[in-house]
């Protein structure tokens, strides 16, 4: 290979990689918006709950938090599933003309610590937030929905 297409191949990994970073950081900015959207409506059904006696705000609310987890399940797995097919296979396959091959050696290190128990994969534990937030916005309807229809039973 001459030294002008090892150049360009190096310049479009350094690009890819970058990219890819970039990918990751808008990724990280996703999930902050919506874990903090999550964290505003629990406290807006808080403030419902202390303020007025009324349950449709529990209702609503709570109906909104479990389709904010859901679309933020959505989003985690779609950004996972573009990271690993649109740059890090991309990468991989650059990695094969050129001397070294850092995110192959990268990942085998990252399987092998997770495989010993040494990492915890941050994504899964986002997905695991999620549906820890999913499963309280539940319970939120779930009681609110039963007192609805005991007060409702109750009134005949």
């Amino acid at each position: 290979m001459q030294n002008d297409e090892k150049f360009l191949i190096l310049e479009q990994y350094r690009i890819y990689s970058e990219a890819k970073e970039a990918f990751t950081t808008r990724n990280f900015q996703t999930n902050r918006f919506y874990l903090v959207l999550a964290l505003v409506l629990f406290l807006l059904l808080y403030i419902f709950n202390a303020l007025t006696p009324s349950l449709m705000p529990l209702v609503v609310g709570s109906v909104v938090g479990m389709a904010v987890c859901v679309m933020w399940w959505l989003n985690l797995d779609s950004y996972q599933f573009l990271i690993k097919i649109k740059y890090s296979k991309v990468l991989e396959e650059m990695e094969t003309m050129l001397p070294t091959s850092p995110y192959k050696t990268e990942f085998k290190a990252f399987q092998e610590a997770k495989k010993n128990k040494k990492a915890i994969v941050f994504s899964d534990f986002q997905k695991f937030l999620t549906v820890v937030l999913f499963c309280l916005f539940l319970v939120i309807f779930s009681n609110s929905i039963t007192f609805v229809i005991l007060n409702f039973t109750k009134s005949y």
